[in-house]
């Protein structure tokens, strides 16, 4: 999927436009159930491997914090509302994970293709979507 899109956290103090392709060749679209991604999202993430040169904040970027919730992982967030907004690598830089719920509309040809580390996924949570389901990281990641 290649588009411009627009987003942000849910104050209104970070916004952000991103053009470029979401998925693809950046990699699968995922929902993780990881405790990392669980407890920084409340629930599990929805996120998209974006082209970090396509990603620009456009209001607040005074506002966003990266935490390192693993060595060489940073997970950004609107430091007035806690929005997630983004994850990134060191080892990685031309590449971002954009977490699905910052847009402001998600394109109706994306979709999640694998769901990963299942195997953390808590009894309380029903099967999300019908996409594949991998216990760690979907193959070729």
């Amino acid at each position: 999927m290649r588009g411009r899109l627009t987003g942000g956290c849910h104050c209104g103090g970070v916004r952000f436009a991103y053009a470029g392709e979401l998925g693809g060749a950046q990699g699968a679209v995922t929902l993780c159930w990881c405790a990392d991604c669980r407890r920084a999202q409340g629930f599990a993430a929805a996120v998209a491997p974006a082209e970090a040169t396509g990603f620009e904040v456009t209001q607040g970027a005074d506002l966003i914090c990266e935490y390192e919730s693993s060595p060489g992982k940073r997970r950004a967030f609107c430091r007035a509302c806690g929005s997630p907004l983004y994850s990134r690598r060191d080892d990685r830089p031309e590449g971002l994970r954009l977490r699905l719920g910052a847009l402001d509309q998600t394109p109706e040809s994306l979709a999640i293709e694998a769901q990963i580390h299942t195997a953390a996924r808590p009894a309380w949570a029903a099967e999300a979507c019908e996409a594949p389901a991998y216990p760690g990281t979907e193959p070729g990641r």
